[in-house]
């Protein structure tokens, strides 16, 4: 077969065949007694190799090893192939990303491209400073879709960084809840926190709400404990066993008894608390510390339970916790 034939037959254009024939990959068996190259089956046969082996990724330095070299051993070429091709989709997927993003911040011109490419590129900075800056300047006009703000507030393990992202997001609405919740089912722990503490930041909505108050059943206490503050300043009951046990396990305590005190001013919600922490208060396991902060914590419970027990306490058999009973008695008599 001539080339031409050859090229109609395979696929491969005749231009393509000689730069083959220039590199090596590719021998004609014969010439025809005008000089043309005539192709024999198993050449034809080559090609249809070579193509595979290209489709796979293949260089063509990398093609003329796999067929010519009798010692090669595809595993490891496959290998590499998978790994470029993970890094290649990634890189991809990264760009498609941005893309999505830049669309949905709805830029009118190319300015408002621009800031928003360098704001994500910011959020995305390894300087922890470039990352503040470009989340505090993220509710100055920049046009940025939230999601960007939240996946930031996921990845982020700087303390500042994490503050200034929170508070991003809590000015921009509820936008990024969704896949803030998302995150609450990583199987990372500190994806998880960050998560629940970016929507304990989110303003008082219902949808917001709503989602803390399902990671108050969630199998990481660290999450239902991160809830159980803001739900308990949004008025949901349910933080109550939560908050007390925050208490006594004195994690995050201050915010939970205080958390306490905005839920008793409803009265009857208020006796329901000061039983509760009674409770807490009669078992065993509870040491001269832990009855310190429940203490302290009835102090902010109206009622005549919650009197009558710091009436008990200011008789307890650790002197402080008899002293700041006493103190508590005190003032609430003043009142």
């Amino acid at each position: 077969m001539l080339i031409g034939e050859v090229a109609r037959r395979s696929g491969v254009s005749a231009r393509m065949l000689r730069h083959y024939e220039s590199l090596g990959l590719l021998r004609p068996r014969g010439r025809t007694e005008a000089g043309y190259r005539e192709y024999a089956s198993e050449d034809v046969r080559r090609i249809f190799h070579i193509e595979s082996l290209r489709s796979l990724g293949l260089s063509l330095r990398e093609v003329a090893r796999a067929l010519d070299d009798p010692g090669f051993k595809p595993s490891a070429l496959v290998e590499d192939l998978i790994r470029r091709t993970r890094e290649r989709i990634a890189s991809e997927t990264e760009l498609l990303t941005r893309l999505g993003r830049i669309g949905a911040a709805g830029p009118a011109g190319w300015e408002d491209v621009l800031q928003t490419v360098a704001l994500l590129q910011g959020l995305g900075s390894e300087s922890a400073g470039r990352r503040q800056r470009a989340a505090l300047s993220s509710v100055e006009g920049v046009p940025v879709p939230v999601e960007a703000l939240a996946e930031a507030a996921l990845s982020e393990s700087d303390p500042h960084v994490a503050g200034a992202l929170r508070w991003a997001l809590a000015q921009s609405g509820d936008g990024g809840l969704a896949l803030l919740a998302e995150g609450l089912t990583s199987p990372v722990a500190e994806v998880r926190k960050r998560a629940v503490q970016a929507i304990a930041a989110m303003p008082n909505r219902e949808a917001t709400t709503a989602v803390l108050h399902g990671a108050l059943t969630h199998s990481d206490v660290v999450v239902r404990r991160s809830a159980a503050p803001a739900l308990g300043a949004r008025g949901v009951a349910d933080a109550v066993p939560t908050l007390i046990d925050m208490i006594v396990e004195e994690v995050n305590d201050v915010d939970a008894a205080d958390a306490l005190g905005v839920l008793a001013s409803d009265p009857e919600l208020a006796d329901e608390i000061a039983t509760m922490l009674v409770d807490c208060l009669g078992l065993d396991t509870v040491d001269a510390p832990a009855r310190g902060r429940l203490t302290q914590a009835l102090a902010d419970i109206p009622g005549g339970i919650a009197s009558r027990a710091l009436a008990d306490l200011s008789h307890d058999e650790d002197r402080a916790v008899a002293l700041t009973a006493t103190y508590v008695l005190t003032l609430r008599r003043a009142r």
